[in-house]
């Protein structure tokens, strides 16, 4: 009798049954974009060895299939959210199917949203459960009531992130949610580790040019050891040769003074 072996292929994920949410409209504008990405790209490169997180944008947020609600988070951040796949191909978040709210809201101002990012919107975040909604007005504060904003939002009363004002370009606050301080910086949406005080690499441009400066300086750094290194070799032959010759005119000294 034969022996057969069934190789069975590992289980891919049926996504079948999704049917994606409309495309939002589409903005007219684009003021926000380069917020927009840089943001996500940072963060993105921070936590791309965790699994179960999601960074999207541009979709419906709703808080179950029957919602018919406008909200459309440039950013939405949420930490342990199983299948990710999932939330993608629904083209939206929807609370009732993820299980949970976004942890993290981000808008950019632009001269259309500006006034309804810190009015309308940070309720209707409060009401679905949001952690945190941070509002980026690259403008200074043109389009939204101040330059940079941050509110806790929960089952009590909404509580107001602290801004730091260093200079009337530098302002940021802390991100409980993140780890990570969220700065205006000059007009540009940035993310600071507050451990080292290093700002997060905006693009893969600029994380490229940073690697290739860290190496370069560990390179100079290995020539200058190593020069380093002869130098005090060559120091020690030189002392060295010196004794040698001093006990070699000692000795003659003493052997003419018949010593």
């Amino acid at each position: 009798m034969a022996i057969q072996t069934a190789i069975k292929n590992p289980l891919v994920p049926d996504y079948s049954d999704i049917e994606p949410l409309p495309d939002p409209p589409k903005r007219p504008d684009m003021e926000q974009f380069d917020g927009i990405h840089d943001f996500a790209w940072a963060l993105g490169s921070r936590r791309k060895r965790r699994d179960g997180y999601l960074i999207s944008g541009g979709g419906y947020l709703r808080s179950d299939a029957q919602d018919r609600g406008d909200f459309v988070p440039d950013i939405a951040y949420a930490e342990n959210v199983g299948d990710v796949q999932r939330i993608i191909r629904r083209n939206g978040y929807v609370i009732s199917e993820v299980g949970k709210p976004p942890d993290l809201v981000l808008e950019v101002a632009s001269r259309s949203t500006g006034r309804r990012d810190y009015t309308v919107k940070r309720e209707g975040y409060a009401r679905y459960g949001v952690r945190e909604y941070w509002r980026f007005d690259p403008s200074g504060g043109d389009y939204h009531d101040s330059p940079l904003g941050g509110d806790k939002l929960g089952d009590s009363e909404d509580q107001p992130i602290e801004i730091v004002s260093e200079s009337e370009t530098r302002h940021w606050g802390y991100s409980e949610v993140l780890g990570l301080e969220i700065w205006w910086y000059e007009g540009f949406l940035r993310l600071r580790d507050p451990v080292t005080g290093e700002f997060l690499h905006r693009t893969p441009e600029e994380s490229e040019e940073a690697i290739e400066a860290a190496e370069a300086s560990t390179e100079s750094e290995r020539v200058a050891r190593i020069a380093a290194e002869r130098r005090a070799e060559a120091e020690r032959a030189a002392r060295v040769s010196y004794e040698a010759r001093m006990a070699e005119m000692e000795a003659e000294l003493r052997r003419l003074r018949g010593e």
